[in-house]
C-alpha cells in the first residue's frame, strides 16, 4: 500500500518510543511514522501520558536558548532538564509518582529514538523526588520545539499567562505555558508565507475569519463580514481551530517540527472534524511529525478516507491501539485502523449505530 513507503520529511522525528514501569505501561514499544500517529484507547489507557512523555522528551531535547549552551547535549544537562519537564507536565507530587504502581519499590526505564545514532536513555525510581539518571545522551541537539495542544483551547486564557505562570504558583500544568508563550510570537514573514497561507485556508473558511492579535496580545476573530470578535466570545470548538492558526501564521508548525494533540475533536461538529483531518494531513506533508490521542471514530475513518486517496496516499501513517489488560496497558499498532484490534469506546459507537438503524426499521422509517 501506499502508506507503506515512509517520506524522508523529518530526519529529526521520532522515531521509536521504549517503556517500561511507565504509570499505567509495563513494557511498550512505539514504533512511529515520521508523519501521522494516532493513538486510540479507551479512558485510563494512558494515551495523553504518551503524548505528554514524548513532547517532554523533544522539548529537553532541544538546544538551549542561551549563549553559554554546550556544543552537544551533556548528561550533567538533561538529567536536570528532563527531570524538571516531567514535574511541569505531568504534575506529579515526587517524579517517583510516574513509576508504575505495584508493590515494593519499582524502575521506570525509557528509551527515545530520533535516528540510528541519536536517543536518550533515562530512567528513575519509586522513590525519585526528582532525580532521573541518564543512561545514554543524544548525538546531537534537537532543533526545533515541539508544540502541543491540550484539549481545552487557550487563546483566551493567553494574555498574561505565561508572565502569571512565571511568578505565580498557579495549578496548571507546564504545557501550557509552553504554549501560550508560543501563541505570543509574531506573524512569520518571507518566502514562508505562501506555504502558510495555504495551510491557512481551509482553517480560515471553518472559522469565517481570520485570527488577529492587538498590542496588548489580546486574541479577536475577525469575521469575513467584517466583524472584529473577543476571542473568548466564539465557539470553543472554533477558538481550538483559531489556536492551530495562530501557530501556523507565526510559523511555529513548519517542516522538521513536531505536534502533540489531545483529542483535536473536542467540542468540534462532524463538518469541521473533515476540515482538521485535511488540515493534520497538510500539515504532516509539510514536515510535521503529528502526534493525536483519540477515541473518535469519525474522525479516524476521514483520516482513513483522506489517505487512501491520491492526494494523500503517500502520507506516513502509524495507528496504536491502547489495551488494559490484567498487566497493565499493551499497545497494537499498524498502518490502519484495523491492525490495532478492536478498541471497546469505538466498537459501542459501531452499535450504537446498528441499534438505531434497527429501531428506525421497527418504526417504518427506512
Amino acid at each position: 500500500m501506499a502508506g507503506d513507503q515512509e517520506p524522508a520529511a523529518n530526519p529529526r522525528s521520532i522515531d521509536r518510543l521504549k517503556l517500561k514501569n511507565f504509570t499505567v505501561f509495563n513494557e511498550a514499544d512505539f514504533q512511529f511514522s515520521t508523519g501521522l500517529n494516532v493513538i486510540v484507547g479507551e479512558n485510563g489507557t494512558g494515551k495523553t501520558h504518551i503524548l505528554k512523555l514524548a513532547y517532554s522528551l523533544v522539548h529537553t531535547c532541544n538546544r538551549p536558548q542561551t549563549p553559554v549552551a554546550d556544543d552537544t547535549p551533556t548528561k550533567a544537562h538533561l538529567q536536570k532538564s528532563v527531570a524538571e519537564k516531567l514535574v511541569g507536565v505531568f504534575r506529579p507530587d515526587e517524579l517517583g509518582r510516574l513509576v508504575r504502581r505495584k508493590q515494593g519499590k519499582g524502575r521506570c526505564e525509557v528509551s527515545c529514538e530520533f535516528s540510528a545514532t541519536n536517543h536518550l536513555e533515562l530512567s528513575f525510581n519509586s522513590t525519585s523526588k526528582k532525580e532521573v539518571v541518564v543512561d545514554e545522551t543524544l548525538s546531537n541537539w534537537l532543533e526545533k520545539l515541539p508544540v502541543f495542544l491540550p484539549t481545552r483551547e487557550l487563546l483566551s486564557i493567553s494574555p498574561g499567562f505565561v508572565s502569571l505562570y512565571d511568578n505565580s504558583h498557579i495549578p496548571f500544568e507546564e504545557t501550557y505555558r509552553d504554549t501560550c508563550s508560543l501563541l505570543g510570537f509574531p506573524l512569520a514573514r518571507g518566502p514562508r508565507e505562501a506555504g502558510i497561507k495555504k495551510l491557512l485556508e481551509p482553517i480560515e473558511e471553518a472559522m469565517h475569519g481570520k485570527v488577529e492579535a492587538d498590542a496588548n496580545g489580546r486574541f479577536y476573530l475577525n469575521e469575513s463580514n467584517g466583524a472584529k470578535v473577543e476571542i473568548h466570545l466564539v465557539a470553543e470548538g472554533l477558538r481550538k481551530l483559531a489556536m492551530l492558526a495562530r501557530l501556523i501564521a507565526t510559523g511555529q508548525l513548519e517542516e522538521q517540527g513536531y505536534l502533540f494533540w489531545d483529542e483535536p475533536e473536542a467540542n468540534l461538529n462532524s463538518k469541521v472534524i473533515k476540515t482538521l483531518a485535511r488540515t493534520m494531513l497538510y500539515l504532516c506533508q509539510n514536515g510535521i511529525q503529528l502526534f493525536v490521542a483519540t477515541h473518535s471514530l469519525f474522525l479516524m475513518r476521514e483520516l482513513d478516507i483522506l489517505l487512501q486517496t491520491a492526494e494523500f496516499g503517500d502520507t506516513g501513517r502509524k495507528f496504536f491501539g491502547l489495551q488494559l489488560g490484567p498487566d497493565g496497558v499493551t499497545v497494537e499498532q499498524g498502518e490502519s485502523v484495523d491492525d490495532i484490534g478492536d478498541i471497546t469506546s469505538l466498537q459501542e459507537e459501531l452499535v450504537q449505530t446498528d441499534r438505531y438503524l434497527q429501531t428506525e426499521v421497527g418504526n417504518g422509517n427506512a
